[in-house]
């Protein structure tokens, strides 16, 4: 009886597998929404320059997103009140490059996924030299979040987002100190993409390496996501349609002749070691 039960269990696994269609490309548009605390005093906020603009706040509110995938190549265009960010990952040769066009200025930056996590390595290491000079609560709170371990939690609970019936999931991430944050997901299991668990958030804002937040581990296509960022922030991810049938070019993902391109060490370098526009840990989300 045991035997036929898990022969059971085994064909009814490869089932849903067999069932899950692997989309080689697709275009997707995508939703974020930043969510700003309603307690918090904007009078308390410094302002940088005198334009008006508030890079302390850079990022609130809806931003919307285009990810065009073709095998091993994803693009990433987010469009921005300050300009345009463009992400191209190439999933072969382990390369990113975000390419950022800011009043009329070009430039952009590449790195391989060794070197985005040296060079992660080497911020967490400074932002936990920074937490131990420092005994705030904030900074102890920065030094401990790099999660240490991912396990996720798959519901029956459903809901229909961009025509696809999704499930819900839950994303728990443990911290150093035992520390635990949850992430609620929405995923459709009829899709999968080999090279893209996810789109939206800040995939669009340099690594993508430091950007990992075990969403890529569920088995599906995440189609929303809320999860809590630093300075009590909340994002809602959400994707608002895919189109699988319109083919793309393989010089939709060439970057552009016309920007002035670094190496991200050379970039980082420039900006004094505080990471680069879009990356590095002002970018980074932060549990609370």
């Amino acid at each position: 009886m045991k035997l036929i039960l898990s022969i059971c269990c085994v064909a009814m696994g490869l089932n849903s597998i067999a069932q899950q269609k692997v989309i080689t490309q697709a275009t997707i548009s995508t939703t974020t929404n930043v969510i700003a605390p309603d307690e918090e005093d904007a009078s308390s906020v410094q302002q940088q320059g005198g334009a008006g603009f508030n890079f302390r706040n850079f990022g609130d509110g809806e931003t919307k997103s285009t990810t065009y995938y073709k095998d091993a190549m994803v693009k990433t265009v987010i469009k921005t009140d300050m300009g345009r960010t463009t992400t191209i990952r190439n999933n072969d040769t382990k390369v990113t490059t975000t390419l950022m066009e800011i009043m009329g200025n070009k430039m952009g930056f590449y790195a391989s996924d060794d070197e985005q996590k040296e060079m992660k390595i080497k911020m967490d290491s400074m932002m936990q030299a920074r937490s131990a000079a420092d005994t705030s609560q904030h900074k102890r709170t920065v030094s401990s979040s790099t999660a240490s371990n991912v396990d996720i939690v798959y519901t029956e609970e459903t809901k229909k987002i961009a025509g696809y019936n999704c499930k819900k999931a839950l994303v728990i991430t443990t911290r150093i100190l035992g520390l635990k944050d949850t992430t609620l997901a929405w995923y459709s299991p009829e899709i999968k993409f080999e090279n893209l668990g996810y789109t939206g958030g800040l995939s669009g804002f340099g690594a993508v390496v430091s950007n990992s937040n075990g969403l890529e581990k569920i088995n599906g296509f995440v189609m929303r996501y809320e999860m809590k960022m630093r300075r009590n922030r909340q994002m809602i991810v959400e994707v608002t349609k895919i189109e699988i049938g319109k083919d793309l070019a393989a010089k939709e993902f060439e970057v552009p002749k016309d920007f002035d391109l670094k190496p991200m060490k050379e970039m980082q370098n420039m900006m004094g070691g505080r990471g680069v526009p879009g990356g590095g840990p002002g970018m980074q989300i932060i549990r609370n």
